[in-house]
């Protein structure tokens, strides 16, 4: 599933190609998050023209609507929303540490009560598999439980090791129904959790590469924890994960997190910033982070960012978005999350090319310099 393209000489960062059902996908990569299968904002055509060829879904909110028998019928994920791409599904164990109040965790599973309408739902390791399998997923996420932080660290161990104990039942799980039915493709990955402790990731990390998956994921990260911490978290785990599989860092991140996650030896990413932010009037620029509702941009007719060649920029300036900001109209948020998640794709192209030439440093550093000359404070 996995071939290792080329390796850094001066960092941990790697160049590879991860194949799927529905063609490969280059790595490093971002995912764009569309939980409901949809990335709020743009179309599954705009993202395949800014050359995103992997986009995640989220298995909770697909099964509660419209759920998977009606997706199924559709041909699955891909024919429902149209897209030639490939996607990776969530299992629900975020839903696990988010919707605290709305669950109760048992060693069989979780029982959710819906935030739409409140009703119950079951979700066990088997089921997860089942929903992600009709739903078509090319990658499927193991079931987990995420201990928020803080957390002491006997509940990180025992949330730990029930996530060890789902992931062979999930394994187990996907392995019997892809014996009974060959034309299922989707792959499996294992998810590494552990909290803040370094003694419980290193244990988790062992434990879950034992079970011989496709692929691992570094999950429990970025739920509150200081950034210092979730990166020494990342820096002590990615070495101890299989070189030859794919490693996927769980809702990470800002344009500088990224950077970081690739010298540690991160594969893959997803995060909902570039559209969340780009609807709340905030835009990625080579020079930093904007506030367009700010002040100063109200009389400012150049692009929100001279760098960017797409239409967004190219079409608009900063003064014309501010208003339409401040006018609650539709466009805006459709502007600034394009805006937002092209750029995304061309720092990804960019750091795969840097790691094909041995430049990533280089580049890294170059970026940060550029990056941090010109963000914005908070709303003026």
């Amino acid at each position: 599933m996995f071939t290792l393209l080329k390796t850094s000489s001066e960092s941990s960062a790697r160049r590879g190609q991860l194949l799927t059902a529905h063609g490969p996908v280059e790595t490093p990569t971002f995912m764009p998050v569309g939980t409901q299968g949809t990335v709020k904002a743009l179309s599954q055509q705009e993202l395949w023209a800014m050359g995103f060829r992997l986009i995640l879904g989220n298995t909770y909110h697909l099964h509660l609507r419209p759920g998977e028998p009606l997706i199924q019928r559709a041909g699955g994920l891909h024919g429902f929303i149209t897209w030639n791409g490939a996607i990776l599904t969530d299992s629900g164990g975020f839903q696990v540490f988010s919707l605290e109040d709305l669950r109760k965790i048992t060693e069989e599973g979780v029982l959710f009560k819906s935030h739409i309408d409140g009703s119950e739902h079951f979700f066990s390791p088997e089921g997860v598999m089942d929903i992600q399998l009709a739903l078509g997923s090319d990658i499927l996420m193991a079931f987990d439980e995420c201990a928020p932080h803080p957390s002491d660290h006997a509940y990180t161990r025992a949330a730990m090791e029930r996530t060890h104990r789902w992931a062979v039942r999930c394994r187990d799980r996907w392995r019997q129904r892809r014996d009974q039915d060959p034309a299922l493709y989707g792959q499996l990955f294992g998810i590494v959790q552990g909290g803040s402790y370094l003694d419980l990731r290193s244990e988790s990390a062992r434990a879950i590469a034992d079970l011989d998956l496709p692929g691992i994921a570094i999950g429990g990260v970025s739920v509150g924890e200081p950034k210092e911490t979730m990166f020494e978290v990342v820096a002590h785990t990615a070495p101890l994960l299989p070189a030859d599989r794919p490693r996927y860092l769980m809702g990470v991140g800002t344009p500088e997190d990224l950077l970081d996650g690739v010298g540690e030896g991160i594969d893959m990413f997803d995060c909902v910033l570039p559209s969340r932010l780009g609807r709340n009037g905030s835009a990625y620029t080579s020079v930093g982070r904007i506030n367009i509702k700010n002040a100063r941009y109200s009389d400012d007719f150049r692009p929100v960012d001279p760098n960017c060649s797409e239409w967004c920029c190219r079409e608009h300036s900063a003064a014309y978005i501010r208003h339409l900001y401040k006018s609650d109209e539709i466009l805006a948020s459709r502007v600034l999350s394009y805006h937002n998640m092209a750029f995304y794709g061309r720092l990804m192209a960019g750091i795969r090319a840097a790691i094909e030439d041995d430049r990533f440093l280089q580049f890294r550093r170059d970026f940060i310099a550029r990056y941090r000359g010109g963000e914005d404070t908070p709303d003026e």
